[in-house]
C-alpha cells in the first residue's frame, strides 16, 4: 500500500491536484481520506460555540483517529470514515465504509504538521499558492459551498486563516518530498506524482 500526503493552505490547489491525479489511475486502486472528515465532534456545544471553532488549528482535527484508520487500512481492514457538516460543524451520523486500496491519498492543510501521521507516509506533497490566490478560491467557496458571506469570509481569514497559515501550515513545507507550485495548473508536476504513484503500483502487483 502506498500512502501519499498532500498537504497546503486553504485554497491553495491540494483538492484539484487529488482529483488530477485520481483521474489517471483506476478507481478501485486509490482513496481519499480528507482531514476534513476527521474534524472533531461538536455535538456538545452550541451552535454559536461551534461557529466560532478555528478549523485551522492543528487542535481541530482527531489526528489519532485519522492515524489510526491509515494503520487499519494497511493492515487490510475495512474503515469507516467519518462525515463531517461545515453548515452545523459537526459530524454526522452516517459514516462511509472506506476499503483497503494499492493508494491511500490524505488531503488537508495539516496534515504533515504531525510527527506520526508523517511517519505512515511514503511520498508527501506540498501543494503551494500565492496569498491572493488561495483567498480568492477560499471567497468563491466559503460562498457557494459552506453558506457564508463576503464579510463572513474575509473576518475569518483575517482572524484565523492567515494567521493559522503563518504559523501552522507554510512552516510544514520543509517536510514535502516534492513542491507543487501553482496547484492544479502544474501539469508537470501532476505527472511526475502520478508516473511516481504508476512505477510503485506496478511494483505492488
Amino acid at each position: 500500500m502506498l500512502i501519499i500526503g498532500i498537504a497546503g493552505g486553504t485554497g491553495s490547489g491540494k483538492t484539484t491536484v487529488v482529483r488530477k491525479i485520481i483521474e489517471r489511475l483506476p478507481k478501485d486502486e486509490v482513496v481519499v481520506l480528507p482531514q476534513d472528515s476527521y474534524y472533531k465532534d461538536n455535538s456538545q456545544i452550541s451552535l454559536e460555540e461551534r461557529q466560532k471553532i478555528n478549523f485551522d488549528h492543528p487542535d481541530a482535527i482527531e489526528f489519532d483517529l485519522l492515524i489510526d484508520h491509515i494503520r487499519q487500512l494497511k493492515q487490510n481492514n475495512s474503515i469507516e470514515q467519518p462525515v463531517y457538516s461545515y453548515l452545523t460543524c459537526t459530524r454526522a451520523e452516517e459514516t462511509i465504509t472506506i476499503l483497503p486500496c494499492d493508494v491511500v491519498i490524505v488531503e488537508g492543510i495539516l496534515i504533515l504538521g504531525n510527527e506520526k501521521l508523517r511517519e505512515l507516509m511514503d511520498l508527501k506533497v506540498f501543494v503551494d499558492a500565492e496569498a491572493d490566490d488561495r483567498l480568492a478560491r477560499v471567497i468563491q467557496r466559503d460562498i457557494e459551498e459552506r453558506g457564508r458571506t463576503v464579510d463572513k469570509v474575509l473576518k475569518r481569514y483575517g482572524e484565523t486563516v492567515k494567521p493559522m497559515h503563518l504559523q501552522f501550515i507554510e512552516p510544514t513545507k520543509r517536510y514535502a518530498d516534492l513542491i507543487v507550485p501553482q496547484g492544479g495548473n502544474n501539469h508537470i508536476a501532476i505527472n511526475i506524482l502520478s508516473n511516481f504513484i504508476e512505477r510503485n503500483l506496478s511494483c505492488l502487483n
